[in-house]
């Protein structure tokens, strides 16, 4: 398994620069690069080579499913993490248990699917977070028999704090209610085992943590599971032979992939597999310790410097992000954007994200930045 320091050399761009952006997108690897040129070298070479392009869009599947310890037939191709979202609302029935639970700290993205459940007879309930960390007993108290769906991210990604998604789900199930999680902020950087997870829905998208691209995600789905509700949205991949092209009869495949609609963001996929390929050469749970180093050593030198950190104290309860408190944070990263350290700031916080292609010598550039700015 290749250092932190060989790793990052995969990336041309961190040899002028600090990239604590990966919570909203991962740096350029010379894996990516290619890809963007392969996916042109089809076109010009090929004009509309679809076996080559539905190959690849099944390598992402693949590859996908690797790393969360799935298999490939449980995995939907969707566009985004909100559209994962809408296809497991859309396939639940609301009348004998019309509760959603989700949290404050869920992305908007998804928490907006669920709101718009309410008129279909959903009742939304909101975990709320206490100071940016959402309890355990907060979720267990809401969680009952009239609960359908349970919603729970592993990493929230407005303070990075991790949410305490095993037991949450093993109330749910108790239950009898269903799980979805959201894995954005997590994947890429963290062990994911849906087996261990044991939820019945997971979703991320290939770009942030997973060095890809905008306009792909995946939809797991537990096998066996079965739908109250056929996927309303649909489209000629969620067919059980989609180049059938028959368009009197509709069939949903058994497996994952009913939840697909039409065609994919080819370049996208292209994008994912060079992501997950570059991330294949790492163990998980090394990423995870490596990261969980720089992120202590990160919000105990912002502390020490007078900063007012939104992320949680508790090293066990931070993911892959420290966050900073501000009033105008835009500004933070347009100064730090110019001297080249790349962070992503949402509301009150500046979120700096953390890699395995980040090391030591990129803490100290942006704590000293930030020092600066103070100063000016």
């Amino acid at each position: 398994m290749p250092t932190p320091e060989e790793f990052r050399q995969r990336f041309p761009s961190l040899s002028d620069s600090v990239h604590l952006a990966s919570c909203s997108q991962g740096a350029l690897s010379d894996a990516l690069a290619t890809a963007m040129l392969e996916f042109q070298y089809t076109l010009r070479e090929y004009g509309a080579p679809w076996d080559r392009w539905m190959a690849e869009v099944d390598t992402a599947r693949t590859a996908f499913a690797d790393l969360i310890g799935a298999d490939p037939q449980e995995v939907a191709v969707v566009p985004s993490a909100s559209t994962a979202a809408y296809q497991v609302a859309s396939t639940q029935q609301w009348r004998d248990r019309p509760r959603i639970i989700t949290t404050d700290m869920e992305f908007p993205s998804v928490a907006h699917v669920w709101l718009a459940q309410q008129p279909s007879g959903a009742e939304v309930v909101h975990v709320p977070d206490h100071d940016g960390v959402v309890d355990l007993d907060d979720y267990t108290a809401v969680i009952d028999e009239r609960s359908g769906l349970v919603s729970v991210p592993l990493v929230s990604y407005r303070n990075g704090v991790r949410l305490p998604a095993t037991p949450v789900i093993q109330a749910a199930q108790a239950a009898g209610a269903r799980t979805f999680v959201d894995a954005y902020q997590a994947a890429g950087v963290e062990h994911i085992n849906v087996r261990d997870l044991d939820c019945d829905y997971l979703t991320s998208g290939s770009l942030k943590y997973l060095l890809g691209i905008p306009g792909i995600a995946f939809l797991y789905v537990r096998g066996g599971l079965q739908d109250h509700v056929a996927p309303p949205s649909t489209g000629w991949f969620g067919r059980v032979n989609p180049f059938a092209f028959d368009p009197r009869h509709l069939d949903y495949p058994p497996h994952a992939r009913r939840f697909e609609t039409g065609t994919p963001a080819i370049p996208a996929a292209y994008g994912a597999v060079a992501g997950m390929r570059v991330l294949s050469a790492l163990d998980p749970r090394a990423v995870q310790a490596h990261v969980a180093k720089l992120t202590l050593a990160l919000h105990e030198q912002l502390s020490a410097s007078g900063e007012q950190l939104g992320s949680p104290e508790d090293p066990a309860l931070r993911g892959p992000q420290v966050a900073l408190k501000d009033a105008t944070p835009e500004a933070m990263a347009a100064y730090l954007g110019e001297r080249r350290i790349f962070t992503s700031p949402r509301g009150d916080l500046l979120r700096l994200s953390l890699h395995y292609y980040n090391t030591p010598d990129d803490i100290a550039a942006v704590v000293n930045a930030i020092r600066d700015y103070r100063n000016l």
